[in-house]
Order: structure tokens, then sequence, then C-alpha cells
């Protein structure tokens, strides 16, 4: 892997999406990071008020908490929002890499000191009454500040077991978080969750190869490239070849396999849970869809899931729950 990376936002999914702007965050860094002076201690009500509203400032491709989630989560899920957001910020949005790992060093200090009973800062006083309720062990979080400093000293990967490490510590730790919330966290639902973290992670990747390399990150393995014999220097120049072509090509099916490996996890949740992540599953497959149809030329021109395709996937997933619910279609997910 090589080193010395422009910190950029990355994608944390189902809990995470747009950056905050630099000046927003300077400013909460000014009230709430750890230079402040001296720093308010909210009651844990002012601090659940300060993570539902970050929580619903910030546009998402996918509303944090939809409809469809029980009400009694509503909360939980703001709180791991917020310890999400504040992660991802401090990580892009503190101006260099030197910077954001010492940033990243003191949360993961703050989130030390909310597993001992002593939390401080507003977010983590509101995510402790979530970590006691659903017995959440620190490891999620912790992989997730270990991903986002990995993003400031490395901008490419050898090989794909390189990239899936990168994922199982970006993406996977979302799904987990989630299925704790949702009582649900065993085993083999874990690793199904683990499969569709890893391929939403991966079809955006894929959709953003030309965004990526703008600022100076490539996801594509030097292995893959190698194997299909596209060059560096064709790369860098955004040359669309035969050889790019049938590299993305398999890309793109590697991801579609991750996620449609992760189905079986759908049929084993409660209620309307099924129909959320079956939505967030086949949004990733329909990117992928959108990737072949534009032949795999993403250099030329970005693929995107339409409004129309968004309200399709809903109501497809909303049969797919009905059908299973009274019996039909049991083995088709």
């Amino acid at each position: 892997m090589s080193a010395e990376r422009k910190p950029s936002h990355d994608r944390v999914h189902l809990l995470t999406a747009a950056p905050s702007s630099s000046s927003a965050f300077e400013a909460e860094l000014d009230r709430w990071g750890p230079s402040a002076t001296p720093r308010a201690i909210l009651s844990l009500a002012d601090a659940q008020t300060y993570c539902r509203r970050l929580a619903t400032s910030h546009y998402e491709n996918f509303p944090v908490v939809s409809w469809l989630l029980p009400k009694a989560l509503h909360q939980h899920f703001y709180n791991v929002y917020a310890w999400c957001r504040w992660a991802d910020d401090l990580g892009d949005e503190t101006g260099d890499s030197t910077r954001a790992l010492e940033f990243l060093g003191w949360w993961r200090s703050e989130l030390a000191n909310c597993y001992a009973g002593r939390p401080t800062h507003p977010v983590l006083i509101a995510l402790r009454p979530t970590i006691d309720e659903f017995a959440i062990p620190p490891e999620p979080f912790e992989d997730l500040i270990s991903a986002f400093e990995q993003d400031q000293r490395v901008n490419q990967y050898d090989n794909f077991d390189q990239l899936r490490d990168y994922c199982r510590r970006s993406a996977d730790p979302v799904g987990r978080l989630v299925l704790r919330m949702c009582r649900q966290h065993t085993p083999e639902n874990v690793a199904w969750s683990d499969s569709i973290c890893t391929g939403l992670q991966l079809a955006n990747f894929w959709q953003d190869v030309n965004r990526d390399l703008d600022i100076g990150r490539i996801y594509l393995p030097r292995e893959d490239r190698e194997r299909f014999r596209y060059s560096e220097s064709e790369l860098c120049e955004r040359r669309t070849t035969p050889a790019f072509l049938e590299l993305m090509k398999f890309e793109v099916d590697r991801a579609r396999s991750f996620l449609r490996d992760g189905l079986p996890l759908i049929p084993r949740l409660p209620g309307r849970l099924q129909i959320d992540i079956d939505l967030f599953a086949r949004g990733g497959l329909k990117i992928l869809e959108r990737i072949e149809g534009i032949g795999y030329r993403v250099w030329e021109r970005r693929p995107k899931v339409t409004k129309g395709d968004a309200v399709k996937l809903l109501i497809g997933s909303m049969l797919r729950a009905a059908g299973r619910k009274i019996g039909i279609g049991r083995s088709g997910y």
C-alpha cells in the first residue's frame, strides 16, 4: 500500500453520507473539540438533542432514520450517526493528514472515556446509554477510527485482500452496529451483513472511479490492473481501453457477488427492518446495473440511481417483504 494521501470524504454506509462544510465543522471544533475551554458538559437530554439535530441537518442519499424504523430506535440511531459523523469529519474536514491523525487520536480517547463511564463530549454523553442498552462493544467504533486513520496514510491498494480489509473496518462495522441496535446480532447475521456492507462500498468505489482519482485515491487494486494489463499511465490518463472495460466488469461482478451473498440476511430480520436492509442491498445492485448499462465507461460518465429507480426499489422491497409475510417466495429473498 502506498503512503501520503490527500484527505477526503469516504462513504460509511447506512449511517453517514455527505460531509460537513469545513467552516461549519471548524466552528464545532471550537466549541466541542479538544481545545475548547472550558467545554460545557451537557445534560443527557441536551446531548440527545445535539445528536438529533446533527443527524437531521445533513443531506443523505438515504435518511439516517427512515419511517420504516421503529420509533424507539430513532434516538439510538441519531446517537450512533453523530459519532460516525464526527469521526468522518475529523478525518476529512480538519485540513491535513497530520492534524487529522491528531484529532482522530483524541476521538479515540473520548471513546475510551465513554466506555470507562466518563463521557464529556455531547455525542459520547448521548451514546453511552445506547452502548449500555444494546451491549455494544468498542470494536465497531475502534475499527471505524482505524479506517479513518488509514485514509490519512494510504491512497491505493496492492491487492484485493488489502482493500477488503479496509472495507472490513470502514463499512462492515456500521452494519454490525445496526444489528446490535435491532437485537439481531448473531454470527450468521453478521457474516451476511458484512457481505452487504462490503458490496455496497465496492459499488460506490466503482461508481466513483473518476471522482476518487480527482482527489488522489485509487481503489482498483494494483494486482487486478496488472492482471488485465491496464497500466498506471493509462489509469492516470483516464483512458477507456478494452483492458479497462474488462477490469471494470470483473470488479462489478465481484461487488455483485458480495451483495447477493448477503441477501439471506433479509428474511432473518424482523418486520419493517427487512425493507430497510433490502432497499440498501438492492440500491447497491442497481448502481452496479447502471455501471453495466453504460458499458463500464465510468471515466466518461458517472452512473446514477435516479429518483424513479429509488421509488421502484422501495416498492420492490415492500412487495418482497409482504410476500415473505404471507409465505410467498421464501427462497427468493
